[in-house]
């Protein structure tokens, strides 16, 4: 398997396995991530038109009226609910030490959205209710009026692409992901070309302000048809040490490959040692097969402490994805890690299965 890595690192990445905010739909159609998610940055609850996109162009027979016919998440005028739910059978080989095969309940996860003024006035709630005990992710209002908006409460920070899998490179290393929501307030515009936000939070990932300095986190993207550009900026002013982010992102369109790129940069003064420079950096590819069957082919990359030689890290993986009914989804992939050769624990490969239900 050693001998392979290099070979498999050129030809894969770390791969977003689940679909519930894969950016590459957005790149594929052409549309914002807030045509699919009623969050306007992306991610948790799909809106109708994500609903339709999910059971009549992505799953490889359509829905009918033999299952029940279409669903929208409607329980009435006001009230809206959806969900998702993964579970896991992984391989994993550590050098040195026995294989591991498990099962593994991922998540479920629940959505509301509460519309109080028609399309302009909105609560929504995203809510981790399995395993172990309910863990609130999301919960704000949310206002929006021709094209602007205003969120207050628990949010997901704008930065780079919302990946669904936490543990890429430019998750982990900027610290935004999925499990590090905070509380403050967002302001954004949609427009038909560019979308922007601005987000003021306190700075400690949903956890209890402990000083006065608040996080700023800003997002913007041009975007058209068959591409987008975009950049990031995150300054986190904090007593344990300021740490600030930049980076830049662009999707685009190549006959049936969706692209993704991502390249962070992050500068740390909260070490011990004084301040870190970090790179973090994302590339995937996203080949539609044909109806119902995507393969995706992705690569991080790492360097998590710019002033050392020789400490980098790699992942890559290769996924194939099946949608052969709707509200469901197959993964079969192959993920590779390659770090340095002392720590065991960057040198892991997984083979995995997951099953994907969602609505």
């Amino acid at each position: 398997m050693k001998a392979l890595r290099p070979i498999l690192i050129l030809v894969g990445g770390l791969a977003a396995t689940n679909a519930a905010a894969e950016p590459w739909f957005a790149v594929q159609t052409g549309n914002k991530c807030a045509a699919c998610h009623v969050n306007p940055t992306g991610g948790g609850k799909r809106t109708a038109y994500g609903n339709a996109f999910a059971q009549m162009v992505l799953a490889q027979r359509s829905m009918d009226e033999r299952w029940g016919g279409f669903w929208d998440g409607r329980l009435d005028k006001r009230i809206r609910v959806g969900a998702d739910v993964r579970v896991n059978l992984t391989e994993t080989r550590i050098p040195d030490q026995a294989n591991s095969f498990q099962y593994d309940f991922e998540e479920a996860l629940g959505y509301l959205e509460v519309r109080l003024l028609d399309d302009q006035l909105t609560l929504y709630f995203d809510e981790r209710l399995a395993p172990g005990g309910a863990t609130n992710r999301e919960a704000y209002a949310l206002f929006r009026h021709r094209g602007f908006h205003a969120k207050a409460g628990r949010m997901f920070l704008p930065f780079g692409w919302r990946l669904e899998d936490d543990s890429a490179f430019v998750r982990q290393a900027s610290g935004i992901n999925y499990a590090t929501p905070d509380d403050g307030v967002e302001f954004g515009y949609d427009g038909q070309r560019a979308s922007l936000q601005l987000a003021v939070t306190n700075g400690t990932a949903g956890a209890g302000e402990n000083d006065r300095g608040k996080q700023w986190s800003l997002r913007g993207e041009h975007i058209r048809n068959r591409w987008r550009a975009g950049a990031s900026f995150n300054f986190n002013d904090a007593d344990a040490g300021d740490r600030q982010m930049q980076g830049v992102f662009a999707g685009f369109r190549t006959g049936r490959v969706n692209w993704l790129l991502e390249a962070d940069y992050i500068s740390d003064k909260s070490f011990s040692d004084g301040t870190r420079k970090q790179w973090a950096t994302f590339a995937e590819a996203n080949i539609a097969l044909r109806r119902g069957h995507n393969l995706k082919i992705s690569y991080g990359w790492f360097d998590p402490d710019d002033n050392i030689d020789e400490d980098e890290r790699q992942r890559g993986s290769v996924v194939w994805e099946f949608f052969p009914l709707p509200f469901t989804q197959f993964s079969l992939g192959a993920r590779i890690s390659d770090g340095i050769p002392q720590n065991d624990l960057q040198n892991i490969d997984e083979l995995f299965l997951q099953l994907h239900l969602f609505l």
